[in-house]
């Protein structure tokens, strides 16, 4: 990934326009006028965004947000701002329970989905091949080293079997 990544202005426009329609969809909620969120672009690996409650920060992943532009207006932004306005109005509930789901589907009038369905190929870092004895499993790099550090092993969903470090020979 390119480290200078500059975003089109357009771009950044129309996630602040997003930001701003949520929020005043949401301020009627609320006693006391809403501050917007200030929006990070730290955001790395496969995660689009991520809330962080107690910055009032939304952070963004640059490379993601470049590749699907709309996503991240229409999908993105009303997730991560959800999960800053239920902690606001709730406190600490589960992420992605019944007060998060309330406030994007009949505040927002946004889809509830918990995880996005964008291609990661760009932004996946290296894997470690390890099999089991029903499949071949790929574990990123801080997976792999917990392993050969021996702090920890992981095991099929499926099979249960302990992952092996190696390709898998069926």
């Amino acid at each position: 990934m390119k480290k200078n990544l500059r975003l089109p202005t357009a771009l950044h426009q129309a996630i602040y326009r997003s930001l701003r329609h949520y929020l005043s969809l949401a301020a009627p909620l609320f006693d006391s006028p809403l501050c917007e969120p200030s929006i990070s672009w730290q955001q790395r690996g496969t995660t689009a965004g991520s809330a962080w409650l107690s910055e009032w920060q939304i952070r963004l992943n640059p490379v993601l947000c470049l590749e699907n532009q709309q996503a991240f207006v229409d999908e993105v932004i009303p997730h991560e701002l959800a999960h800053l306005l239920v902690w606001k109005k709730f406190g600490r509930v589960a992420p992605h329970g019944r007060e998060w789901r309330w406030m994007m589907e009949t505040v927002f009038s946004v889809s509830a989905e918990r995880t996005h369905k964008f291609e990661v190929t760009s932004v996946a870092g290296q894997t470690f091949p390890y099999h089991c004895h029903c499949q071949q499993h790929a574990l990123t790099v801080r997976r792999h080293n917990r392993v050969v550090r021996g702090e920890t092993e992981y095991r099929c969903r499926q099979c249960a079997q302990t992952l092996i470090f190696g390709e898998f020979q069926p």
